[in-house]
This record gives structure tokens, C-alpha cells and sequence, in this order.
């Protein structure tokens, strides 16, 4: 079972997800612009922003604690460029001192691993500050379905300072990124029950086929399997 709530840091989620026992199988972990602060098993892991959709699978007993950091959240936070974490699953203690991961781990363990993590993001919030209000510029237009053009002229910046920024913030550059959350907007907009076809209008795409094609390579699967419980 998987559940979520807003937590007391803006622009962080925090989620928690176990099986009952019972085990859940493999599962599609879709691209969203978004790090993770991961506890499972006793080990806290880093999940970095992903350009396409990652396969995991749980085995019978699993359970897991974690903090979803918006776009461009996650750096300032946990300490480490989003560009240097792309498409991959770190363990804290690679990025972080290793007495000072093992630390967060336990109080974790010991407890219960939300509200551990969310405790941490409180403090961790209060010493660095909100995120960079540039790239939750970026981050709010795009999300929003503004023009990319439009987006980037807001910055002020030339393209090449807009993508280096980018990519440290989210990971990729900002049409990856305009890509991600397009996609994230569609996949709302069919859970609804809207049809395919006003989806594509609606979350931007030139038509259903464009849709297709996008929702094929970011997320492996036609939109149609997505949308299956």
C-alpha cells in the first residue's frame, strides 16, 4: 500500500509504501523531476531524478519511508548537484559522511522512518534556506504548461547559464525537464477519465499521436497500461 501527505517543509511529500507481507511485485517508478531521500531496510538511499521510467520490485515484507523533493529541491537539501544523480540510486553514506548518514539511519530504524525523515527536513530547511528561486521559477512555469520560450526569457539568463542552472537544480536541461512535467500533467488530466485526445490538447502536445510518442519514451509503456490499477 502506498500513501502520501504534504509535509511540513514546502514542496516536499513524504510517502510511505509496504506490502502487507504479502509482496507487490515489479512496479514503474515514472519520471517526475523529483529526488528522493529513501529509508528501506535499515539504509537510507538517494533516488535521482529520472529521464525515464525505473523498474523496481519488492519482495514480500518490504517497506519503505521517503521525502519527495519537487524540482529543483533536492540539491540544497541533501548537498549534492541533481546532475550528478540522474537515473541512478546512491546510497546517503556516497554522499554524505559516512557517521552522519549511518546516524539518520538509525534514529530511522528506531522509530518511525516518516516522521524521522520529515523531522530531518524541518532542520535541514531551517539551515539552508528555501530552494533556489530561480529554478522554482523554472520549475512553477513549466509544471504550469507555460511555454518554454516564455519560461526562459522570464530567467534573464542566455541558454547556456539557463542549462547549466538547470541541470544542477533538476538534473537535465529544461526541455527535459518541460518534457517530464508535461507528461506528469497528462497522466493527471487521463486518470480523470478525460479522453486521449483532449488530454493532448490540454497538457500541450501538437495531437493523441505526439502524446503517444512522448508518454512511450519517457515512461516505456503506452499511456493506456499506465492507467491500469
Amino acid at each position: 500500500m502506498y500513501e502520501e501527505r504534504a509535509a511540513l517543509v514546502p514542496g516536499v511529500i513524504v510517502w510511505t509504501r509496504d506490502d502487507d507481507g504479502c509482496g507487490s511485485g515489479e512496479y514503474r517508478v515514472l519520471p517526475d523531476g523529483c529526488m528522493d531521500l529513501i529509508w528501506h531496510d535499515g539504509a537510507l538511499l538517494v533516488a535521482g531524478p529520472d529521464t525515464v521510467a525505473h523498474l523496481s520490485a519488492d519482495r514480500p515484507g518490504s517497506a519503505y519511508a521517503g521525502l519527495r523533493f519537487a524540482p529543483g529541491a533536492g540539491p540544497r537539501a541533501l548537498g549534492a548537484p541533481a546532475r550528478e544523480l540522474r537515473d541512478q540510486r546512491v546510497p546517503l553514506d556516497a554522499l554524505w559522511p559516512a557517521r552522519a548518514a549511518r546516524a539518520l539511519a538509525d534514529r530511522a530504524g528506531g522509530g518511525d522512518p516518516a516522521a524521522v525523515l520529515e523531522e530531518w527536513a524541518v532542520r535541514r530547511t531551517h539551515e539552508t534556506g528555501p530552494a533556489d528561486p530561480l529554478s522554482a521559477g523554472v520549475a512553477a512555469g513549466l509544471r504550469a504548461g507555460r511555454p518554454l520560450s516564455a519560461v526562459a526569457a522570464g530567467t534573464g539568463l542566455g541558454e547556456r547559464q539557463l542549462r547549466r542552472r538547470c541541470e544542477a537544480a533538476f538534473g537535465y536541461g529544461p526541455k527535459t525537464l518541460a518534457r517530464v512535467l508535461r507528461m506528469q500533467r497528462a497522466l493527471a488530466l487521463a486518470r480523470r477519465g478525460t479522453a486521449f485526445a483532449e488530454v493532448a490538447l490540454r497538457a500541450g502536445y501538437a495531437d493523441q499521436a505526439h502524446l503517444a510518442r512522448e508518454v512511450k519514451a519517457l515512461a516505456g509503456v503506452p499511456l493506456g497500461r499506465l492507467l491500469r490499477p
